[in-house]
Formats: C-alpha cells, sequence, structure tokens
C-alpha cells in the first residue's frame, strides 16, 4: 500500500470519529429540547386541569349565592305576608315564594351536576399531577446523562481536533487537498476498499485496468464513477467477474 494511502486511511478514520462525535452532539440539543417540550406539556395539561375544577368551583360557588339570595327573598316575602292584610298581596307574595323554591330546586340540581364534574375534575387533577410528577423525575435524570454525554463529547471532540492538523500536515498536499474536496462533498467515506471488482463508496462495477492499476501501489487510483479514492488490502477480493 501506497505510504500516502497509509496516512490518508489514518486521517481518514479520525476524521470519521470527528464526524460521528459532531453527529452525536448535535443530536443533543433537539434531544433535551424535546424532553423540555414533554416536561412542559404535561405541565400545561396539569395546570388546565386545576383551571377547570377552579372554575367549576366558582360556578358552584355562584349558584349557592344564588340560592342563598333566593331563601332570603323567601324569608322577606313570608314577612310580607305575615304583615299584609289583603287577600291579594298575599297571594301574590305566595306565588313569589313559590317560584323561589322552584329557582331554588333547579339551583340545587345544576349544584349537583356541579359536584359531579368537580369530582370527576378532582381525579383528572390527581392523575395529572402524578404523570407530571413522572415526567419531572424521567426529565431531570435524562437531561442530566445528556448533559454529562453532551460535556463528554465536547471534550472528546478537543482531543481529536487537537492533533489533526499534524496528520492532515504528513500527508503531501496535493492529495491532501484532494482528500479534502472529497471528504466535504462525499462525506465520510473518501478513501473506500475493492470487494468483488466494486468500488466501495458507489457500488459501480469496476474496470480491470482500474483495479490493475490500484493493486500496483505506483499511484493514487480514482473510482471513474465517483472520484474517491481506491484502495486494497490482501483480504480484498480484486475478481472481476468476465
Amino acid at each position: 500500500m501506497l505510504p500516502v494511502i497509509e496516512k490518508l486511511l489514518i486521517l481518514q478514520d479520525r476524521d470519521r470519529q470527528l464526524l460521528n462525535a459532531q453527529e452525536e452532539l448535535a443530536r443533543i440539543g433537539p434531544e433535551r429540547d424535546g424532553l423540555q417540550a414533554k416536561f412542559i406539556a404535561t405541565n400545561t395539561a396539569l395546570d388546565q386541569a386545576k383551571h377547570r375544577a377552579k372554575q367549576i368551583e366558582s360556578d358552584r360557588k355562584k349558584l349557592e349565592l344564588d340560592v342563598e339570595a333566593k331563601k332570603q327573598l323567601i324569608d322577606k316575602y313570608s314577612v310580607q305576608q305575615f304583615q299584609t292584610k289583603k287577600n291579594e298581596e298575599f297571594k301574590a307574595l305566595a306565588h313569589e315564594i313559590e317560584m323561589c323554591k322552584e329557582v331554588i330546586s333547579k339551583l340545587d340540581d345544576q349544584q349537583l351536576e356541579l359536584m359531579e364534574k368537580l369530582e370527576a375534575e378532582q381525579k383528572v387533577v390527581v392523575q395529572a399531577n402524578q404523570a407530571a410528577a413522572e415526567v419531572r423525575k424521567t426529565v431531570e435524570a435524562m437531561t442530566a446523562d445528556l448533559n454529562a454525554s453532551e460535556a463528554n463529547l465536547k471534550k472528546r471532540l478537543a482531543e481529536l481536533q487537537s492533533n489533526r492538523s499534524e496528520l492532515a500536515e504528513a500527508v503531501e498536499e496535493i492529495a491532501r487537498s484532494k482528500y479534502d474536496r472529497l471528504l466535504k462533498n462525499k462525506g465520510r467515506n473518501v478513501l473506500v476498499g475493492i470487494q468483488h471488482g466494486v468500488c466501495g463508496g458507489c457500488h459501480m462495477q469496476l474496470s480491470r485496468s482500474v483495479i490493475v492499476g490500484c493493486q500496483g501501489d505506483q499511484e493514487i487510483v480514482a473510482c471513474p464513477n465517483c472520484g474517491r479514492m481506491l484502495y486494497f488490502t490482501p483480504d480484498m477480493d480484486l475478481a472481476v467477474a468476465e
């Protein structure tokens, strides 16, 4: 194997490690945001359940006040009945009292309905509170793990980048420039092996002359289809299908 290919393979291995670490690091932010969004969603659901329960209780108390107001009117009309000496006024007040009692009966029914709704909503609040507590615990633990992973990855990246330039400078300039262009355009697979007469990058069949040129170790050979640099090792099958 050409010495320049060996150096490029070392450089490529380093760049692959760098790319892997960068990709892992890039995933941490969105994953952490997703956890935070889940936490916010469960707390929002809890707040909404509490708000509904509070509104139901407020409505029930308003009905309670309305009932009390009607009872006071009944007391007032009863006093007026006792004081009046006119039969018509007595009957009119009796009618008002009956109407108040009918309203009170309807308000009592409404209160019962609201109490049932409140009981159901309070169960929802309990469940939402439990869910929020569980999610909070999970999010805190997973966020702590992500933060630790982020710190380790940043440290790892710094270590990988520390002597990357030295590995690159060990490669002759022409080959290094070509490698850098391919790295930018092709990603982590710049130097690829040959297996069964096929390019390890684009998986296209290679001509015999290309394979022989690669096997000769006289110069860097590129795949005519994708432009990637080719190399071979003794364990690779270079046979080309006839």
